[in-house]
């Protein structure tokens, strides 16, 4: 999470994203990828009987605010940090902070009832993980719920495309177990591990349904874990 190199990117970080393959799994650029998760989010929430209009929603390492943009309207409100200013430079209509500091939230304690990290941990040194973590547990309420979404490492595809992309350069994945296993270590309870991204953007139109089937099969091109904060 080095703040001055995705400075750097930011001006062309789309053009730096782009690959044969990853342009083959989605005609639309990066969208279609952001509304898979929004998808994924918003039905996580709507299994559990849970009202997101009722709800405070941080999306923290938000990059230029794709996500943010697609979701934030659901909830009460709705924020984003970043360490890169000029990552989020172009983000408009929801409040963004910079992380002056790559392992602290510039929010105070017990802000948020949702808090997600997309792709983010990748680009975060093994030890300082659980710091980061940490922090996460810190803004978030007694009941709030964390989601880490990342590439999942065990698909070849996924493995082939980070490989080449610039600015994923000093990327280490992690698998759905690691991520598991660092949220209970900073006193969250994972009760829920999705992996979604099986079909290319025009086969899931009409085979979507397929990835609500496969969702436990450690195969999809990313994964999602969804962990609770205990009350008191």
């Amino acid at each position: 999470m080095n703040s001055p190199e995705f400075d750097k990117f930011a001006g062309r970080y789309n053009h730096l994203l782009k690959d044969p393959i990853r342009g083959w799994f989605s005609s639309a650029g990066s969208r279609f990828f952001h509304v898979r998760k929004r998808d994924l989010i918003l039905a996580h929430f709507r299994h559990h009987k849970m009202d997101p209009s009722r709800m405070t929603y941080l999306d923290f390492g938000c990059g230029q605010g794709e996500l943010l943009g697609l979701l934030g309207g659901s909830f009460s409100e709705a924020r984003g940090c970043d360490p890169s200013p000029q990552m989020m430079a172009e983000i408009r209509g929801f409040e963004t902070r910079v992380q002056q500091d790559p392992l602290r939230i510039p929010y105070e304690d017990g802000r948020f009832d949702f808090v997600t990290a997309v792709c983010v941990y990748h680009h975060v040194p093994p030890a300082a993980r659980a710091r980061l973590t940490t922090e996460v547990r810190r803004v978030l309420r007694p009941g709030g719920t964390f989601c880490i979404i990342e590439h999942n490492p065990w698909n070849p595809v996924t493995r082939a495309i980070v490989s080449r992309t610039p600015v994923d350069a000093d990327a280490i994945l992690l698998t759905a177990g690691s991520t598991r296993s660092l949220m209970r270590r900073a006193g969250f309870q994972p009760h829920k591990t999705e992996y979604f991204l099986y079909f290319p953007e025009r086969l899931y139109k009409t085979c979507g349904h397929w990835e609500g089937l496969m969702r436990r099969l450690p195969l999809g091109g990313q994964y999602a874990v969804f962990s609770r904060l205990a009350n008191g």
